[in-house]
C-alpha cells in the first residue's frame, strides 16, 4: 500500500460555491506528485446540489497538485467536477477559461476577508455594540487595532509552503478584516491559487475557533464590505500600452458592465454603493487612481509610459475567480480591438 496522503479540493454546486474536500492514500509508493500520477475520483453529488440520488455519482479530475503544509509525502489535488459519462459539469466553471489565450493573462486578486465569531460578530467587536468608527484599523498594529493576527500569519505560512503565489497581507479597514493577496502568471494558475488559499484559511480557521466569511457585506451600516478587486494585464498592456489606448480599453469594459455584475458575487448590491471605496453597482466608471471607480488605473501604471496593469474593483469578496478571469478575458477581446481602432 502506498503512504502518500492526497486531500481532494473542488467547488460544489451551491449558488455560492463551498469548496469541498476528503482525503486518500496513493495506491502506489512510487507516486511522484504529478497531475498525471495523480487518480481520478468520485463522489456523492446528491451532497453537494451536483447531482440526484438515482444517479449521484460525479468524477473529481486532477488539474493541479500542491505540497500540502501540514503534512509529510502529501499533497493537495485541485480538480475539476465532471459527470460520470465525462463531460464537463454544469458547476465546472474552471472549464470555460480559454485555454489559447490564458497565458498570456496575469491576474492579482485582492482577497479580502472577515473573520467572525460564534455570535456571528467581526472579531473585535464587543458584544451588543460596536468598536471606534473606521480609520485606525487599516493596516494597523497592536492588540488595541488589530484581531486574530496570529491565524493570519499562519495562513500565509502555509500560502507559501504550498507553493501557492500569496504576495501579501495587510489588516484591512473594518476592524477584524484581513486581506491577501494572490498573483499568477497565466489565469488558470492564479485562479487554481487563489480557490486553494481560501481553502487554507478555512482549514486553519477551524483551530483558531473563527469564520473567515467572504461575505461581501456581514455587517450593515458606516463599515466598509469585502471585494475582490482583480488587477489584471496581457502583453499588449504590459508592453505597449499608452493612455489613449488604456482610457479607450476601459470605455470598452462599459457596454459589459451588467455581464460582469452578473458574475461578480452575490450579495454585491450591498457593498456596491457609490460610498466605501466602490462605485454604484448601476454605473460604470473608471480614472487614475480612483478607488471609488469600476475599474482604477493604478499608479503603477500611469508613471511607467501608461504600461502595467487595470484593476477591477467590482467584484466581490464571494466571487468565483474563474468566472471573473473568463468575464474579463471575454471583454478584454472586443474591447482591446475597438482599442486599437480608436487609437
Amino acid at each position: 500500500m502506498g503512504n502518500a496522503r492526497l486531500d481532494y479540493i473542488w467547488l460544489d454546486g451551491y449558488d455560492i460555491a463551498n469548496i469541498r474536500t476528503k482525503a486518500q492514500i496513493h495506491p502506489d509508493n512510487s507516486y511522484n506528485g504529478s497531475v498525471e500520477d495523480t487518480p481520478t475520483w468520485g463522489f456523492d453529488g446528491s451532497s453537494t446540489k451536483q447531482a440526484e440520488g438515482y444517479d449521484s455519482d460525479c468524477i473529481l479530475q486532477p488539474v493541479r497538485v500542491y505540497p500540502n503544509p501540514f503534512r509529510q509525502n502529501a499533497y493537495l489535488v485541485l480538480c475539476e467536477v465532471y459527470h460520470r459519462d465525462g463531460h464537463p459539469h454544469e458547476t465546472n466553471t474552471r472549464h470555460l477559461i480559454d485555454r489559447e489565450s490564458e497565458a498570456e493573462f496575469w491576474f492579482g486578486f485582492e482577497q479580502e476577508y472577515i473573520l467572525m465569531t460564534s455570535n456571528g460578530r467581526p472579531a473585535g467587536f464587543p458584544d451588543g455594540g460596536y468598536p471606534e468608527p473606521q480609520g485606525p484599523y487599516y493596516c494597523a498594529v497592536g492588540a488595541h487595532r488589530v484581531e486574530a493576527r496570529e491565524l493570519v500569519e499562519e495562513h500565509w505560512d502555509a500560502c507559501l509552503a504550498a507553493d501557492l503565489g500569496v504576495t501579501g497581507i495587510n489588516a484591512e479597514v473594518l476592524l477584524g478584516q484581513w486581506e491577501f493577496q494572490c498573483f499568477g502568471k497565466g489565469a488558470l494558475r492564479a485562479a487554481d491559487d487563489l480557490i486553494v488559499a481560501r481553502y487554507l484559511l478555512h482549514f486553519i480557521s477551524e483551530k483558531h475557533d473563527l469564520i473567515a466569511t467572504f461575505d461581501p457585506k456581514p455587517i450593515t451600516g458606516d463599515w466598509n464590505g469585502s471585494g475582490m478587486h482583480s488587477n489584471f494585464s496581457y502583453n499588449y498592456l504590459r508592453d505597449v500600452g499608452g493612455q489613449d489606448y488604456i482610457e479607450a480599453l476601459c470605455e470598452g469594459f462599459r457596454p459589459f458592465h451588467q455581464d460582469h455584475i452578473d458574475v461578480y458575487g452575490a450579495g454585491n448590491e450591498r457593498r456596491l454603493t457609490g460610498s466605501h471605496e466602490t462605485a454604484s453597482i448601476d454605473q460604470f466608471s473608471f480614472g487614475a487612481s480612483n478607488r471609488g471607480a469600476s475599474i482604477r488605473i493604478p499608479l503603477y501604471t500611469t508613471t511607467h509610459d501608461w504600461k502595467g496593469y487595470l484593476e477591477d474593483r467590482r467584484p466581490a469578496s464571494d466571487a468565483d475567480p474563474y468566472l471573473v478571469v473568463d468575464r474579463i478575458m471575454r471583454t478584454v477581446k472586443v474591447a482591446h480591438e475597438k482599442a486599437l481602432k480608436a487609437v
